[in-house]
């Protein structure tokens, strides 16, 4: 018999409704291997066990009852605690709140519930949400689930996000993206991950890194699954003025349609700076070859600078906005901060006129880079540029996400999927980047890829 863990969303969705599981089973199932593994791999800092199994009976008697609530009932999801869940330890990866109890409920969290999902718990973020590798010093670093025998980069910030789907610890999670942090543990762990427009989502009941950035999104085993919990978190929010006027959309009805009509922009050696590895190359062309197969055309295009350039303005903005929202914790040297988070906060220490005229120049940015898009409907790159290393000897200074963070920085929207592995068993990942609430053309040229492709449907040997 199948183990009910290892299933995706929406096989656990279709089991539920032929009676092959319940919900309860699911819950049983994961809270087992979770149980199992996660003294290894460090995902899960609070597990909601009973009240877990409390929901997966009341779902299941909805569904024997009739009351269906649609494809994400009964479903598990994990949350990275950066989200508020009423009542529950809500640490933001920090020591310094550790044991803080949350006063309410993340709207997102609240509106996947409304859906039927199920909350199964909290698990790690990098402190502050503040990093790209996954570490964390005092509430300890997630290990990828690709490379048990050597302690790698689970990818960050959303490091226990990332490794709870890609380890299947759960089918679904809730990350945050300010500069990558969906997408880089998308890359590291071998799943998908969307990091959507600026308001799309409500940020009410997150702890801000960066308001400017700061995004919340899904991480999935598929592009379909991404889809469906994409679709059930987003909406207008009147806690999160971001949100308003911004309606819902519904991105399944075009999920299916092909890419045979779309242009597929591709980046050139220039732009890229030749800072991938050769590994991370080979995969990106024959993603590009598969797109190619499947009726889109492919297009050279070349943008108004190199990734570096926007990687460099992002951090300004990020590390502004994290002073100005945590530079009194990273002032005082008696708080348990990790140093590298604290020195990046204390980076962000610049005068108002230097932050100012940089947001000042970011519409004019982002028109310069739509235009240098004008001729495709979605731009490829390789999500990260190499896959994921030993967490002994990172270099903390330097951050995976020269190709990230131009998307958060520009008010873009972008998917990372699978696109191959490493010879050394190591996910590598394609990332697709639209134009602002693009949602849906990206979640369909990704679905296209992954109708041609396997590398999402293989699984750790845990």
């Amino acid at each position: 018999m199948t183990d009910p863990s290892l299933l995706s969303a929406q096989e656990l969705a279709q089991a539920y409704r032929s009676r092959a599981f319940s919900p309860v089973d699911a819950i049983d199932a994961l809270l087992a291997r979770i149980t199992r593994l996660n003294p290894k791999l460090h995902a899960f800092i609070d597990l909601y066990a009973d009240d877990a199994r409390l929901a997966a009976e009341g779902a299941d008697r909805l569904l024997r009852a009739g009351h269906d609530l649609g494809p994400l009932h009964g479903i598990p999801f994990a949350i990275k605690d950066l989200i508020a869940v009423a009542g529950r330890p809500y640490a933001a990866g920090s020591k310094i709140h550790l044991g803080r109890p949350a006063r309410e409920t993340a709207q997102v969290v609240r509106k996947l519930v409304a859906a039927g999902a199920i909350m199964l718990g909290k698990v790690h973020t990098v402190e502050f949400a503040f990093g790209g590798w996954g570490t964390n010093p005092h509430l300890g670093t997630p290990r990828n689930p690709w490379a048990m025998d050597v302690h790698h980069t689970p990818g960050g910030s959303s490091s226990g996000s990332g490794v709870a789907v890609g380890a299947r610890l759960a089918p679904l999670a809730i990350g945050t993206d300010t500069g990558g942090s969906v997408r880089i543990p998308a890359s590291f762990n071998g799943v998908t991950g969307l990091k959507v427009t600026r308001g799309r989502i409500s940020n009410h009941g997150i702890e801000p890194l960066s308001p400017t950035l700061d995004t919340p999104g899904p991480l999935a085993r598929s592009v379909e699954d991404a889809a469906i919990m994409y679709r059930a978190m987003q909406g207008p929010d009147e806690a999160d003025p971001m949100t308003f006027g911004i309606l819902p959309e519904d991105p399944l009805p075009g999920l299916k349609r092909g890419i045979a009509a779309l242009r597929l922009g591709r980046i050139t050696e220039a732009d890229s700076g030749n800072m991938w590895d050769a590994e991370v190359a080979a995969a990106y062309e024959a993603a590009i070859e598969t797109l190619a197969r499947l009726g889109a055309t492919i297009v050279p295009i070349s943008l108004p600078g190199p990734f570096s350039d926007y990687a460099r303005l992002s951090h300004v903005v990020m590390a502004a906005e994290a002073y100005a929202l945590h530079g009194s914790l990273a002032e005082d040297a008696a708080r348990p901060m990790g140093p590298h988070v604290r020195a990046r906060i204390m980076a962000g220490k610049v005068s108002a006129q230097d932050y100012l005229q940089l947001l000042w120049r970011l519409p004019a940015m982002q028109a310069e880079f739509l235009a240098a898009m004008a001729g495709v409907d979605a731009l490829l790159t390789p999500t990260t540029r190499y896959p994921a290393r030993p967490v002994e000897g990172v270099d903390e200074a330097t951050a995976p996400s020269d190709f990230t963070r131009v998307v958060n920085l520009l008010g873009l929207c972008a998917l990372a999927l699978p696109d191959g592995f490493s010879a050394g068993g190591l996910p590598l990942s394609l990332q697709i980047i639209g134009r602002p609430f693009a949602e849906a053309e990206v979640l369909r040229i990704g679905w296209a890829y992954q109708q041609a492709t396997d590398w999402h449907l293989r699984t750790p040997n845990l």
